[in-house]
């Protein structure tokens, strides 16, 4: 089956074969062949379809592709934002908190809890997702959180080093050691991917660099939660492993930012986070402007940042970042790609998956002019509309 998309007043393709950052194309056509983009080019060019869908000259952009969320657990933690509100510095202790819902929780309630963030995301215009593990924090535990999350996205990250539990409290190599063994071994059937928070308060670079090198030899990708509350050797660690992502990147030397334009990993920024805990926000100018690939994210999770807004999250970027509109939703859709090393998403092209979202406004610019306006229209999802 085909559906031609026509009267799009203004396509985002993130096609490096035409100009500009995104792409743009205006009055173009679209043409959806089954779950992959069969043909782009101008309305008045567009080859028959079985079906057509005139957007009246609406904005359709690729699907958000968010790389960075924390979707499975029990519980929440209102109080907790309501306390960093009040003034209480963050810190990343509160994950236990989450970590005890989650154990409490069925698999029935933690795969219903998950559904509904899978329909909310797709709501506003995301279409693939990185999920986490992490709030299990032992083997059984995150077994189950991958496996999970297995159901609904390929993009599946193995956390167990994410804090230490309170069960390990003093004893961190020893759970570094449960990480890097059993849990490993249970997890990463599921998993495509492994992560580490290697920041003061959860893992040092050492710890951190056994996590990785278990993760590597099990053939995942390398992941690696830097410098979201200070400086320290968490980015350069990342580009050594080769990652495919660092992500906060808050606090930056120019150490770290030399680093990271010399390579191939991807910067993934998560405002977000700075949003709900007053932290400064990371300075994506100085990374673009060096050279370095930079990604948006949600980090859609209990504590930090419950959004799972990718809108809010380049509106923000724009007002507080030092990032243009343009680049702001490059980097949430086309990024986020990058950032899972992926080419078959993020982009409008031919060959790429179907994934597409029409707004309620003739143009991009509007994502960071209206802020938390609802303007998604319709969504598609490998060619099968799932909003609108």
């Amino acid at each position: 089956m085909s559906r031609l998309l026509t009267n799009i007043g203004q396509l985002v393709t993130n096609d490096p074969e035409r100009d500009g950052i995104l792409g743009l194309l205006e009055d173009a056509a679209v043409v959806i062949e089954n779950d992959r983009i069969g043909w782009v080019g101008a309305a008045a060019d567009a080859p028959a379809a079985d079906s057509v869908t005139d957007v009246a000259g609406a904005a359709v952009l690729p699907g958000y592709v968010d790389s960075h969320t924390h979707l499975v657990f029990g519980g929440d933690r209102a109080d907790e934002f309501e306390a960093r509100m009040a003034g209480r510095a963050y810190s990343a202790g509160g994950i236990r908190s989450t970590v005890a819902a989650t154990r409490a929780a069925t698999d029935d309630e933690l795969r219903t809890r998950l559904a509904g963030f899978v329909g909310e995301l797709h709501a506003q215009g995301t279409t693939t997702m990185e999920i986490k593990s992490g709030y299990g924090l032992g083997v059984a535990e995150e077994s189950r959180l991958v496996r999970l999350a297995a159901e609904v996205t390929p993009e599946v990250t193995f956390l167990g080093a994410h804090v230490v539990p309170a069960d390990y409290a003093d004893r961190a190599d020893d759970y570094v050691d449960l990480v890097t063994g059993p849990m490993l071994d249970a997890c990463a059937p599921h998993a495509r991917w492994i992560d580490v928070f290697c920041e003061a308060g959860a893992f040092t670079v050492e710890q951190s660099r056994r996590v990785l090198e278990a993760g590597a030899a099990r053939g995942l990708g390398i992941r690696v939660h830097a410098n979201q509350l200070g400086t320290g050797g968490g980015v350069r660690l990342a580009v050594e492993f080769g990652a495919a992502s660092v992500d906060h990147c808050t606090f930056l030397v120019d150490g770290d930012v030399a680093a990271l334009a010399a390579s191939e990993t991807v910067c993934t920024l998560l405002p977000g986070v700075e949003f709900s805990t007053r932290q400064p926000y990371p300075n994506a100018r100085r990374l673009i402007d060096a050279g370095v690939r930079v990604a948006l994210a949600s980090d859609c999770n209990p504590g930090s940042s419950f959004t799972s807004s990718m809108a809010f999250c380049i509106a923000v970027a724009v007002r507080e970042m030092g990032m243009t509109p343009a680049e702001a939703v490059c980097a949430a859709t086309a990024g986020g790609a990058a950032a899972l090393r992926r080419t078959d998403i993020g982009r409008v092209v031919p060959g790429a998956r179907a994934d597409l979202l029409q707004l309620k406004a003739p143009g991009y610019l509007h994502l960071a002019y209206r802020p938390g306006v609802p303007l998604v229209e319709r969504v598609w999802k490998d060619g099968v509309l799932v909003v609108g």
